[in-house]
């Protein structure tokens, strides 16, 4: 993890890295810039803004500051989707400096929890991370399907013939590419497929390049660039539910990046990781950018590679800071087609949603109330996707969290897992002993083996099992 591979090696390694995660870091500010109805300059600006941010904390998570940032991991950070939809509530009904305003506060309240939730990362098992990301990657289809019919009803191209083929062939792309390439060529499939949608896109005349060559080569945004930061309460609190959301996916990451590299992850290295993931959430409010976490598909590169030299993600991070210096680059990209990122993006936000369902197939949800806990944070966390405007009637503050599945799944399922397995009377509840609440059980590489503070469903009598079958639950 130590060492330093020769200059060339390392540049090309350091370079695989961002193209891997390159599509999915610029696809966030394109969502939330389209569903915010930002005009192309200003979603260029957001782009290279989250390309920086991107950078500087991968830096620091590599490398780390002291002994107080970062966790010296091979680790490659980006923006993260869970944070898109409460974005988009905030700016709706506070505007962009409340969008900012809420994001920098929940980086310091990121900052302030990030030691203690590394010590109480078992209230958030794989079955409360599993159901949220799986409940983020479903809030986030309804934002790529409006990107490839258009967010406009009335628009004379909604949901045009043109516009739906276009997405059709850029969905069969991926397919075939995936399916067919090998190697590096199959891992960057969806950069290769925005490429050429947008090159089929130009005779449809579904592209406007006509302000790129306007824009500077070098340069950068001004802090607060939307204006000062505003901060109401109610958004605050949904920010600072986003970050929780976010340490869950960065301590599952983390932790696997621990065991693929043969270097387990104290407490006081998930701390230092977590924090890190806070200052992307000042950085971020403060330079019009957006909370990071750490990229799972590095994760798996680095399984493929067998190369876990954190200089290698560092050099990354130092290519994704070159790239937020380079403003012309946002725009090119700021001025993709709609159909062709929103068919990249129903990938990406299928292939999230993907994630949490391996998190929830590693859960025994015929143990105890797993299934009913797992069930209930479900519904409420896609009812205001599937049923739009359910709580209108709601006072506006309420909306911010309530119009959220990212939030409503996030709460609904840390309260149920307190309420099931870390509350008294919780044995006559589950009818029978608690289940583990094991820290390495927490994200996409554990097992809900029991841990020794509990003998869970495993350690049951068989007089007990006879009693009461696998998936019964108690009135």
């Amino acid at each position: 993890m130590d060492r330093r591979p020769p200059f060339g090696r390392l540049a090309a390694l350091g370079a695989q890295h961002v193209l891997i995660m390159y599509t999915g870091c610029v696809t966030v500010p394109l969502v939330f810039g389209a569903a915010a109805g930002l005009d192309p300059a200003a979603i260029a600006l957001l782009i290279n803004a989250d390309l920086l941010i991107a950078g500087l904390v991968t830096l620091i998570q590599s490398l780390g500051v002291g002994k107080v940032l970062g966790i010296r991991l091979p680790i490659v950070t980006g923006a993260t989707f869970a944070g898109v939809t409460p974005m988009i509530l905030v700016e709706q009904e506070y505007g962009m400096p409340a969008v900012y305003g809420s994001m920098l506060a929940a980086g310091l309240f990121g900052l302030l929890v990030a030691v203690p939730f590394a010590r109480l990362a078992r209230f958030f098992p794989p079955l409360v991370s599993g159901t949220v990301i799986t409940v983020v990657g479903l809030s986030l289809i309804g934002v790529g399907a409006g990107l490839i019919t258009g967010n406009d009803p009335e628009a004379a191209d909604y949901a045009s013939r043109e516009r739906l083929a276009l997405a059709a062939g850029v969905l069969l792309f991926i397919v075939l590419f995936t399916r067919f390439a090998r190697g590096f060529l199959g891992q960057i499939g969806i950069l290769i497929a925005l490429v050429l949608g947008t090159l089929a896109a130009v005779p449809m005349g579904l592209t406007d390049f006509s302000r790129v060559s306007g824009t500077d080569w070098i340069g950068l945004a001004a802090p607060f660039h939307f204006g000062a930061p505003q901060f109401p309460p109610t958004a605050v609190i949904a920010m600072c539910v986003v970050m929780l959301v976010i340490f869950t996916e960065s301590t599952a990451a983390m932790l696997a990046v621990g065991e693929a590299t043969g270097r387990p992850v104290t407490d006081k290295d998930l701390a230092r990781g977590l924090a890190a993931d806070g200052v992307s959430g000042v950085l971020g409010g403060a330079m019009n950018s957006f909370m990071d976490t750490v990229f799972s598909q590095n994760v798996g590169l680095i399984g493929i590679t067998k190369v876990a030299s954190r200089y290698v993600t560092a050099v990354a991070g130092g290519i994704l800071v070159v790239l937020g210096l380079v403003p012309r680059l946002g725009a090119v990209v700021a001025a993709l087609p709609g159909p062709v990122v929103g068919a990249a993006g129903l990938v990406l936000f299928a292939t999230v949603t993907m994630v949490g369902v391996n998190t929830l197939r590693r859960v025994d949800l015929d143990q105890g109330h797993h299934l009913t806990i797992a069930a209930v944070a479900l519904g409420v966390g896609l009812l205001p996707e599937v049923a739009e405007g359910i709580y209108d009637g709601f006072p506006a503050w309420s909306r911010i969290i309530l119009g959220s599945g990212i939030t409503s799944a996030a709460l609904a399922a840390f309260l149920l897992n307190l309420l099931f397995h870390h509350t008294p009377g919780r044995r006559a509840l589950a009818g029978g002993p608690v289940p583990s609440q094991d820290r390495g059980n927490t994200g996409n590489t554990g097992s809900t083996a029991e841990g020794p503070r509990g003998g869970g469903e495993a350690g049951r009598r068989p007089d007990e099992e006879a009693a009461e079958p696998a998936g019964h639950t108690p009135a």
